[in-house]
């Protein structure tokens, strides 16, 4: 029998990484439990091409004008390397999805922080090939390919799922780096990721961060048992 899994979702700025780092911290004391980051990280590694002199403002517009036009319905993903990089970073997550079930199986008790899903391609830790139109024989092959491999992960389904409701205006103050706009559609979207049927307690992320913990930990314990 596997070892339980919580997973904390919600829109960038709602605290996510703090909670899931305090609740492994306190619910480490007395068994064996690990914190894993299931998200793609392509976020902060943007950040960091910014921050090159000269031309890494530049680089990171550019990459950042291909991913919008990737995660956009109606749009085409804008040539086979774009695809491979999207796909890279895709295996990048199956890696990590896969050492928490190795965890899991060794009966280590796991916290993730993001969760995969399929219902809203593009974006929002789900398929990044899957919303915009192939373009190609080779692009459409690597998104089958990538749905596939999110069709798996989103098969194990979590024990339960923390879902931390934020607006956009708050999650923005919190994150300014981050555009307005895709906050706002993933504030729009967080109510309709299932989890595969997991159940869900949702908690609201602009509440006094002490009422957020005290309330995940009342939720979580009666799971562990």
């Amino acid at each position: 029998m596997l070892a339980p899994l919580i997973a904390i979702v919600g829109c960038d700025g709602s605290g996510k990484s703090t909670l899931a780092a305090d609740l492994a911290d306190v619910l480490g004391r007395d068994r064996p439990l690990e914190r894993a980051y299931l998200g793609l990280g392509s976020g902060a590694i943007g950040l960091r091409i910014k921050r090159f002199p000269f031309i890494g403002p530049v680089i990171e517009a550019a990459l950042a004008r291909r991913g919008t036009k990737a995660r956009t319905e109606g749009e085409k993903i804008p040539g086979l390397p774009t695809a491979l990089v999207i796909y890279g970073f895709s295996l990048l997550r199956r890696r990590r999805f896969r050492r928490v079930l190795a965890l899991r199986e060794r009966g280590v008790t796991v916290v993730t922080d993001r969760y995969p899903q399929v219902e809203v391609p593009g974006f929002y830790d789900g398929p990044g090939l899957s919303a915009a139109r192939s373009g190609s024989r080779a692009v459409g092959w690597l998104a089958a390919r990538e749905r596939r491999m999110y069709d798996w992960m989103v098969s194990h389904r979590p024990t339960l799922v923390l879902r931390l409701a934020i607006d956009a205006e708050t999650a923005h103050a919190r994150k300014p780096d981050h555009d307005l706009a895709l906050l706002r559609q993933k504030v729009a979207v967080t109510p309709s990721l299932l989890f595969s049927g997991a159940p869900i307690v949702e908690l609201d992320a602009r509440a006094p961060y002490a009422e957020v913990r005290r309330r995940a930990l009342a939720s979580i314990l009666p799971v562990l048992g």
